[in-house]
C-alpha cells in the first residue's frame, strides 16, 4: 500500500493528477489499514473506490465513511439480463449483430436463470459460449 500511496503522490506532484485507488471487499482492511488511507483521501492524492458485500456501515472506516458516497449496487432483474442480451445479439457495432445472430425466446428466457447470479458481465462474457450451444443461429 506504501508504494501506491508513493506513486499516487508522484502522479500528483509531477503531473497534477490524482490516483483512482479501487479496493475491492474493503471490508477485509482492518482499521489500522483503512486508517493508513484516510489523510489521502482527505488531501486528495487518492480517489478511493471500494467495494465490499457487507454493511459499510458496520465493516469501514468512520472517518472514510464520512468522507464516502455510498452506492447500493443492486442484482439486475431477469428482464434487464434478457435486455442486455437481445443488446448484444443485435448490435452490429458492440455485439454479434453483424454475425446476423438470432436467439430464440426459450434460451432468452432461460438464460437469466440459468445463470443464478444473474450478473450482467458474467451473462455477456459467457453468452458466445452460450449461444453456440443452445438455440442462437449464427448466419
Amino acid at each position: 500500500m506504501e508504494q501506491v500511496v508513493q506513486d499516487a503522490k508522484d502522479a500528483l506532484g509531477m503531473y497534477g493528477k490524482r490516483t483512482i485507488l479501487f479496493i475491492d471487499e474493503i471490508h477485509r482492511f482492518n482499521k489500522g489499514q483503512q486508517d493508513y488511507l484516510l489523510p489521502f483521501v482527505e488531501d486528495g492524492t487518492i480517489l478511493l473506490i471500494g467495494a465490499t458485500t457487507e454493511n459499510p456501515y458496520f465493516e469501514v472506516n468512520g472517518a472514510l465513511i464520512s468522507r464516502s458516497r455510498i452506492f447500493e449496487l443492486k442484482p439486475l432483474e431477469n428482464a434487464d439480463i434478457r435486455e442486455l442480451l437481445e443488446r448484444a445479439i443485435h448490435d452490429k457495432e458492440k455485439g454479434m449483430g453483424s454475425y446476423r445472430a438470432e436467439a430464440t425466446d426459450e434460451a432468452l428466457d432461460f438464460w437469466p436463470i440459468w445463470q443464478a447470479e444473474t450478473r450482467a458481465r458474467r451473462s455477456m462474457r459467457s453468452s458466445l459460449v452460450f449461444s453456440q450451444r443452445n438455440g442462437v443461429e449464427m448466419g
